[in-house]
């Protein structure tokens, strides 16, 4: 009896326990806001990418173009040319030793006037490419599922931005690129005694435009369209790609803190792939466009002709300077573009 008055005792103390407990509101169905945890990172500002571009641009002329003269001028020699001075040091040396270093800097005014805005249209092109991705990729989904879900190009998403990115640069690299060849060209001429037809870049640009008009200038663009879109695939689908496997090596695993030996490396790199996939175009385009008119009908001519007189591996010609060029000046490409992008952060 004791023990069931006990019992009996206990039971309401727990009630009043229970009664004490605070009471818990029913929670209200989760929100699409609750359900995302990661929300999507603010888009950059497109005047930033423009910016941080031209500088990159700029830092890679500067860094490039002996060797980028080097090139050309292996590229347009004839086939029976290659002496131990046409290897790529001996024409550095050579040069060097006869003009000084302005000779080795012979028409960089072309590509440093036009190299910066063309590289500034690039990372545009190239921010705007990965935008017009983006929309595809979220398309069906309403404006506020866009502004919560993080989105994450894919590597086949970065290669196509790269691909649309060479179609507007195309406009202002085509005539620039007819430019420079012809002028560094006519260096290698008067290195051997003959005569120069053009004073510089302005003086260049006039005589072009006097025989062919605009036409002429923009002789070899779809040579050059032919080598910067699969190039540009190349260039920065091989950036972020090295970019992201390196960010997994670093303690702060976030993408804008890659350290500096990190981004040269993916930067050069890159410069490497874009010029080993690049070079059979750049060299068809460079013939054509040193050529005297009337030599050629077109670039499917040159390849021919190319072809018949030196097989397909004159297609690689200037293939080694390309690539000694490319780490370094792409490397620094990359560094001046992500630094300037930092100190333009306020941008966005």
């Amino acid at each position: 009896m004791s023990s069931a008055t006990s019992s009996s005792e206990s039971i309401p103390t727990m009630a009043t326990k229970l009664e004490t407990k605070p009471t818990i509101p029913a929670s209200p169905p989760p929100t699409l806001e609750e359900k995302t945890v990661e929300q999507s990172p603010k888009s950059e500002s497109a005047l930033k990418s423009f910016i941080s571009g031209g500088v990159g641009g700029a830092c890679c002329v500067l860094v490039g173009h002996p060797l980028d003269l080097v090139k050309v001028r292996m590229q347009t020699a004839s086939a029976g040319a290659a002496t131990s001075s046409n290897s790529v040091f001996g024409m550095l040396s050579n040069t060097l030793r006869k003009e000084g270093v302005r000779g080795l800097y012979r028409g960089v005014s072309a590509p440093l006037t036009a190299v910066s805005p063309m590289f500034a249209v690039s990372f545009w092109s190239y921010d705007i490419g990965q935008r017009m991705v983006k929309s595809y990729g979220q398309r069906g989904l309403t404006e506020e599922e866009k502004s919560l879900q993080s989105y994450s190009l894919s590597m086949k998403e970065i290669c196509m931005a790269g691909a649309i990115s060479a179609i507007p640069t195309t406009g202002i690299m085509a005539p620039t690129e007819r430019i420079k060849c012809l002028l560094q060209v006519q260096g290698d001429l008067v290195e051997k005694g003959g005569k120069a037809k053009y004073s510089g870049m302005t003086d260049c640009a006039k005589q072009v435009f006097k025989e062919g008009g605009i036409q002429s200038l923009y002789k070899g663009t779809v040579a050059t369209l032919a080598r910067d879109i699969p190039g540009t695939v190349a260039y920065f689908g091989t950036y972020e790609l090295i970019k992201r496997e390196l960010t997994k090596l670093q303690p702060n695993n976030k993408k804008g803190d890659l350290s500096v030996g990190a981004v040269l490396t993916a930067g050069g790199l890159a410069g490497m792939a874009c010029w080993t996939v690049g070079i059979p175009a750049d060299v068809i385009k460079s013939r054509f466009q040193t050529a005297p008119e009337g030599k050629y009908s077109g670039i499917v001519d040159v390849y021919r002709s190319l072809i018949k007189e030196e097989g397909y591996a004159g297609l690689f010609r200037g293939l080694r300077p390309a690539l000694i060029r490319a780490f370094p000046a792409n490397a620094a490409c990359f560094l001046g573009m992500e630094v300037t992008k930092n100190a333009l952060g306020f941008m966005d």
